[in-house]
């Protein structure tokens, strides 16, 4: 039992790391979503006609660390939307906890989207022992393409380096739609 114990513990603090590498296509993919309460039809491939996509990956909705990331990525949509990017958490919780946290946690101010199986293994973000996902953020240009890619278990990052990635991609010329 004490080894079960450690090998979770370190398979849990380790760094997650996503095979995704900038310049790789963003696979396409539909799902069940909500934002602020209500539940919708979402597709990446919709969304990305509209301009960049950040999309993260989180391991739970109502977790201490997934509430703090929501928070701070809804604190930040504002400042994504002024540069033509669209926020979309993703985790393997069903749609109905996905409504609730929409609400509460990620304050009515971006979606949230269930992710199947079939996502998680496409994005290899698939937490080794849970099976839910670990906790990665994408940023994907309108033409599918990985601009930036961030994954750690350390919620505090992801919104910094999402922001970074999308101000110099905007920088260096590029449209945001």
């Amino acid at each position: 039992m004490r080894a079960f114990a450690l090998t979770t513990a370190l398979a849990l603090s380790t760094p997650a790391f996503a095979a995704l590498p900038a310049g790789s296509s963003a696979p396409a993919f539909s799902t069940k979503g909500a934002m602020a309460g209500k539940e919708f039809n979402f597709s990446l491939a919709e969304q990305l006609k509209k301009g960049p996509v950040v999309l993260y990956f989180f391991p739970a909705a109502f977790t201490p660390g997934c509430t703090v990331e929501a928070n701070q990525f809804a604190d930040a949509t504002d400042d994504f939307r002024k540069l033509g990017a669209t926020v979309v958490g993703m985790s393997s919780d069903n749609v109905a906890t996905l409504a609730k946290f929409s609400t509460s946690e990620c304050r009515s101010k971006f979606a949230v989207a269930s992710a199947s199986k079939a996502v998680i293994r496409g994005y290899d973000v698939k937490l080794s022992i849970t099976g839910k996902t670990n906790r990665t953020s994408y940023l994907i240009s309108p033409s599918g393409k990985v601009i930036s890619v961030w994954s750690s278990l350390d919620y505090r990052e992801h919104v910094p380096k999402m922001m970074k990635a999308l101000q110099d991609w905007t920088a260096a010329g590029k449209t945001p739609r």
